[in-house]
């Protein structure tokens, strides 16, 4: 079965998106395993069996920083090469948002080169848009500005919202945003504010929402995780995973197609050095 898919900005999107935290190496739980991470996946060639598990469920889209970490886009171009597949490039590049002339070239030239690797949307890191955010007036001050320039550069623009007012803020002044990237999982990792009250943000937004971290960095299960988000969340919204290996991405694609499905997952069982029947 091919995933299912939605519409964001006039683009045909997978509802499942690549992750990239566990290919570039931000485990989010220490430095050790941002080695181990680094380690795995040090050359392109490790990056491709991951991409081709996902492709071959029509998984074709991946988020990350691409245009301003060094490597990234240079690693994702050499895997679409070996696979002759095209894949959709969601960059969340992290921009200088200081108020003043070369502050604003500087970022114009990354939004540039977001589009020279082939970016289809770009959508601001929280860490810049964030600073932007003026709770007092509800605004994201001088955000048309930043967001013309994407524009200008052929892009589709969007925000990394983990600050989930930056949604709010968004839908109230009707900037030009086509969708936004939101931390969820049923830990509550991460997230700014309770489970009940993100979940009520994003069923409101005005566009689809790419929710990230369904898993909490590993701390809950794949089945846990990726069956509560998809029970929750809209039709057109989506999921960010990302994954170590392709076995991660297969066992991730079923288990998601079985919560939208509504049975349960068709999975090997767990090992076990003392397996008794119980631990299936």
């Amino acid at each position: 079965m091919t995933f299912p898919r939605t519409t964001v900005g006039g683009v045909s999107l997978p509802r499942m998106l690549i992750g990239t935290n566990w290919l570039f190496g931000w485990s989010h739980t220490g430095h050790a395993a941002d080695t181990f991470i680094k380690d795995v996946h040090s050359k392109t060639d490790s990056f491709v069996p991951v991409l081709e598990a996902y492709l071959s469920r029509g998984v074709d889209a991946i988020m990350g920083p691409f245009s301003t970490h060094p490597g990234a886009a240079e690693k994702i171009h050499a895997a679409q090469d070996t696979l002759g597949r095209k894949i959709i490039i969601i960059d969340t590049p992290v921009v200088n948002v200081d108020d003043n002339a070369a502050a604003r070239l500087e970022t114009r030239a990354i939004f540039k080169r977001s589009a020279e690797i082939g970016s289809t949307f770009c959508l601001i890191h929280h860490a810049s848009c964030e600073q932007l955010v003026n709770k007092n007036r509800q605004t994201l001050d001088r955000l048309p500005d930043y967001l013309g320039m994407i524009r200008d550069a052929g892009l589709i623009p969007g925000l990394s919202a983990h600050m989930p007012e930056v949604i709010q803020y968004c839908d109230l002044n009707g900037y030009d945003v086509e969708t936004y990237i939101q931390i969820f999982n049923c830990l509550g990792f991460m997230m700014q504010i309770e489970i009940e009250s993100v979940i009520k943000i994003i069923h409101e937004a005005k566009k689809p929402v790419m929710t990230i971290k369904p898993m909490a960095a590993g701390r809950t299960t794949p089945y846990v995780g990726l069956t509560f988000n998809w029970n929750v969340l809209r039709p057109i919204d989506m999921i960010t995973v990302g994954v170590l290996s392709r076995y991660e991405a297969e066992e991730n694609i079923e288990i998601s197609l079985a919560a939208l499905e509504h049975r349960l997952p068709d999975l090997e069982g767990r090992s076990s050095p003392a397996a008794q029947s119980i631990i299936r």
